[in-house]
């Protein structure tokens, strides 16, 4: 259990140094802003551009992986939303909404750290080849639930789907992850390697992500409250912490990954609810006081759950 701690401790910690720095003015709203943007922008695209571009596929299929990880969302999303409108009479936009904030995690700015010191580079390498279609298929998703749920509560006519793809994949093709995605997977492929002072370069970068990340998400965390519903958010923050990982763990052992795949994809899974799908709540003005109060108790206690299905995995 000590070694698990060392790996899962120094990631709450730095999250709880940045809640701290915000919460006591130390480093202003503005500040919190430019380290996320930071992180966003440069430091974690160069961390996946880094592990692809120096990984050696050797014809390993990623749909197996794919397979099992989102096999496990799809459980939980159907879960969540169930459970907020059936047992908390919620409707069906608030259904979608707690559907994916137990399914969503924050796999880039607290997985990618996590990952990295407890599987190292083959479970950078799992998450990696998740992220390269995790964030277009869930927001697709995402959208596409909400559109046709707008309608159902709301009534009108909702937007056809060629204009929701068309919408985000624009979103997208502009993202830093998913550029630094296809130029990692495409750099590996051409058989090029980095010169010494641009591979030196690309590590520090890299470096900076893991502890820049976490202090910024512990900074914005000041922003997301609990507030009200605390019921359903409870149940919500259950199904992510408790059920995904269990969900990705058996489907890791049905599809036949190799431990550090599914480590990786069990120890991303366990991570605190994304902000993502706060961002879809904000865009359809609906349930963001129940995504943003996942963020937060997720975040509180994914030290607990994450602790858990590491040692579970050691």
């Amino acid at each position: 259990m000590s070694a698990v701690l060392i790996n899962v401790a120094p990631v709450f910690l730095l999250i709880l140094i940045g809640w701290i720095l915000a919460r006591t003015k130390v480093l202003n709203e503005a500040t919190g802003d430019a380290l996320g943007e930071f992180v966003f922008k440069i430091a974690v695209p160069m961390l996946i551009f880094s592990t692809l571009a120096n990984a050696h596929f050797d014809g390993v299929s990623p749909f197996r992986l794919w397979a099992a990880y989102f096999a496990g969302v799809a459980v939980t999303w159907t879960a969540g939303h169930l459970i907020a409108k059936h047992v908390f009479t919620r409707d069906d936009k608030i259904g979608v909404i707690a559907g994916m904030s137990a399914a969503f995690a924050n796999n880039v700015f607290i997985g990618l750290p996590l990952v990295g010191r407890s599987v190292g580079t083959e479970g950078l390498l799992a998450l990696s080849i998740l992220l390269a279609i995790h964030l277009p298929l869930m927001m697709i998703v995402g959208t596409i639930l909400m559109e046709r749920a707008t309608v159902i509560v709301d009534g009108g006519k909702g937007r056809g789907l060629k204009a929701i793809l068309a919408q985000v994949g624009w979103n997208l093709v502009r993202n830093p992850l998913v550029i630094a995605l296809g130029a990692g997977l495409a750099f590996s492929l051409s058989g090029l390697t980095l010169t010494p002072v641009l591979s030196t370069v690309v590590t520090q970068l890299s470096s900076a992500a893991g502890p820049a990340a976490l202090i910024s998400i512990g900074m914005a965390l000041t922003r997301y409250p609990v507030r009200g519903n605390i019921g359903l958010t409870g149940a919500i923050a259950a199904l992510k912490l408790l059920l995904l990982p269990a969900a990705v763990f058996l489907m890791g052992k049905a599809f036949g990954l190799s431990p550090a795949w599914a480590a990786a994809l069990v120890l991303t899974s366990s991570v605190p609810t994304g902000i993502n799908a706060w961002l879809i709540a904000q865009r359809f003005r609906a349930g963001q006081n129940i995504a943003a109060s996942t963020i937060s108790v997720t975040t509180a206690l994914g030290v607990v759950s994450v602790s858990f299905w590491a040692w579970l995995l050691a």
